[in-house]
């Protein structure tokens, strides 16, 4: 096994921790840009059956895609953090197509899906927000279907930052014939299992798991990773960062790491010296931010 353990040292100010606060889950589900949208970024909406309306979502085409009209192209899934939407991690995309133009990376397009606020990017148990089901079942089959993407695991990647990392490392978990790569950016990894409390109906998760035992085993990323390990060793890439000042963060970043080492899957771990819960301080620190995710590519044989 090569897991890798980097811990970057910078000289860095104190940085203010800003922590995901628990205001209960709730979802604008279109969400309208208010103002012009990074380049080759469009929000669009699709039907959604689980959500029974239009969801919002944005997406990034790579510059070739209008003119070549017979290359299929990868896909990065990103997952916004908690209070934010399909709108929020846009951003994103000019790094993305910088490195694009400077043949840095390969041409691949990027999905923002919309989370809403304190999902999780879990169904609740009550229907009111099928957020798994919603962008699982529907949306990357619409995205597939709607675009030319390489429409199987070697061509899709997965990634996000707090909310969205805990998210997609969970999703990935759970469904990870879907995806050969996944980047955790400062993701809670919890046992969700563990808080399981009959007891407290009205706290979270028990307020939007349910009663059912069932539902928080179906949903814990570790149990997830025994349950489905062999399709996640040797078959999908796992890089998680955060910093070591993420203090809402980094204790159970940390747990899942050692889980990972424990069950002998290959990953890299990286510890960002000083680093609070910045997304964008982080990409500074991280200036290969693509990099991980072009490598799964290449290996899955979706690029060269």
């Amino acid at each position: 096994m090569n897991t890798k353990l980097l811990l970057l040292c910078f000289l860095l100010p104190i940085l203010t921790y800003s922590a995901e606060k628990d205001k209960g889950p709730k979802i604008i589900w279109n969400n309208i840009p208010k103002g012009k949208l990074p380049n080759g970024v469009q929000h669009l909406t699709f039907f959604s059956k689980a959500a029974k309306q239009d969801v919002g979502y944005s997406i990034y085409l790579p510059p070739s895609y209008k003119s070549n009209s017979e290359k299929r192209y990868p896909v990065i899934y990103n997952l916004h953090g908690n209070g934010g939407n399909e709108l929020r991690g846009t951003f994103i995309a000019e790094l993305l197509e910088k490195g694009i133009k400077a043949k840095k990376w390969p041409e691949m397009i990027m999905v923002f899906p919309n989370g809403g606020h304190s999902t999780f990017y879990k169904d609740s148990y009550d229907g009111k927000f099928p957020i798994e089901t919603m962008f699982i079942k529907e949306l990357i089959p619409h995205i597939d279907k709607t675009y030319r993407t390489i429409a199987a695991r070697k061509g899709r990647c997965i990634e996000g930052f707090s909310m969205g990392g805990r998210g997609s490392t969970r999703l990935a978990m759970k469904y990870p014939e879907m995806f050969c790569s996944l980047f955790c950016q400062a993701g809670n990894v919890p046992k969700t299992a563990d808080s399981f409390n009959p007891g407290e109906p009205d706290k979270h998760p028990n307020s939007y798991l349910g009663p059912n035992k069932q539902n928080y085993i179906d949903n814990d990323p570790y149990l997830l990773l025994k349950k489905n390990i062999n399709q996640i060793k040797g078959k999908m890439r796992i890089l998680i960062a955060c910093g070591t000042k993420d203090f809402g963060h980094l204790n159970t970043v940390r747990i899942y790491h050692q889980a990972l080492v424990d069950a002998k899957v290959d990953h890299t771990y990286i510890e960002l010296e000083g680093l609070a819960h910045k997304m964008k301080k982080m990409i500074e620190l991280m200036p290969n931010w693509f990099d991980y995710h072009t490598e799964s590519l290449r290996r899955s044989g979706a690029t060269k």
